[in-house]
């Protein structure tokens, strides 16, 4: 049996709501019109694109990587184990979030750079290579992952890990066995988070690891450095990472759309 009717909703909402659409539809539509479509697959086929495509899937993937095996045992961690600083834990895991991304990549040069507080340490230099990219890119991702994994984690709550102990198993076990298979669904979308926000990474990566062609330039580097030189090239590269973008909506549309 249906509820009461509300009646109309108020101009007042309607209106600042419509234009809150097209702030966000209009320059999207006008990308997608404004590409040339025509010389598409010239621009896909130079050598500077498809090393910056090469640099980013790669990167994009070993980020990817790094937070599924640093991150998931994080999110665990928080989600499983009351420990002292707990709290604070979580907030500094939540810092690259809303951490500029410039500030970002001045933290990592201070602690990594060649003078860095750890990088003058090390046998071999992190900055300007392909692994300063990855780093980079994991720095300002690995947040959204831990996220998503914890909140699917408690969930779930601790019942299945008690009932998988009373029968005699250890952590470890619990964590395989049980943990895990529970937690996929929001590992799989935290890896999807990850992936997409370091296929757009920009500022820490260029501050970090600069924008070498074949080496450290990126997808978002080459486009920054494309629209002033080339914008035909720049809109057709914007092109691309917006329908990478669309496709995680596409893969993360169960987590974020209740069905009516």
């Amino acid at each position: 049996m249906s509820g009461p009717r509300l009646g109309r909703a108020p101009a007042v909402l309607l209106v600042p709501a419509a234009v809150a659409v097209a702030l966000l539809v209009v320059p999207l539509a006008t990308l997608v019109l404004d590409t040339p479509w025509a010389t598409l697959p010239q621009h896909l086929g130079s050598e500077v694109v498809r090393e910056a495509l090469a640099i980013t899937t790669i990167s994009s993937l070993l980020t990817v990587v790094a937070c599924l095996v640093l991150g998931t045992p994080l999110a665990w961690l928080l989600a499983r184990v009351a420990f002292r600083g707990r709290r604070v834990v979580r907030a500094l895991v939540l810092v690259p979030l809303v951490l500029p991304p410039v500030v970002a990549g001045v933290a990592l040069v201070t602690a990594l750079g060649r003078r860095g507080l750890i990088g003058e340490h090390l046998p071999f230099s992190i900055p300007y290579t392909t692994a300063g990219v990855v780093l980079a890119h994991t720095f300002v991702s690995l947040p959204f992952f831990v996220l998503a994994v914890e909140g699917a984690l408690r969930t779930h709550g601790t019942s299945y890990d008690v009932v998988a102990a009373t029968l005699g198993a250890d952590r470890w076990t619990t964590f395989r066995r049980v943990t895990l298979p529970l937690a996929l669904p929001g590992i799989l979308a935290g890896s999807a988070l990850a992936w997409a926000r370091s296929l757009g990474e920009f500022g820490a990566t260029i501050t970090f690891a600069g924008n070498y062609p074949g080496t450290t330039q990126t997808m978002p580097s080459l486009i920054y450095v494309a629209l002033s030189s080339d914008p035909e090239v720049a809109r057709t590269l914007s092109l691309i990472l917006l329908a990478l973008s669309v496709g995680v909506l596409v893969l993360l549309r169960e987590r974020w759309v209740t069905p009516q």
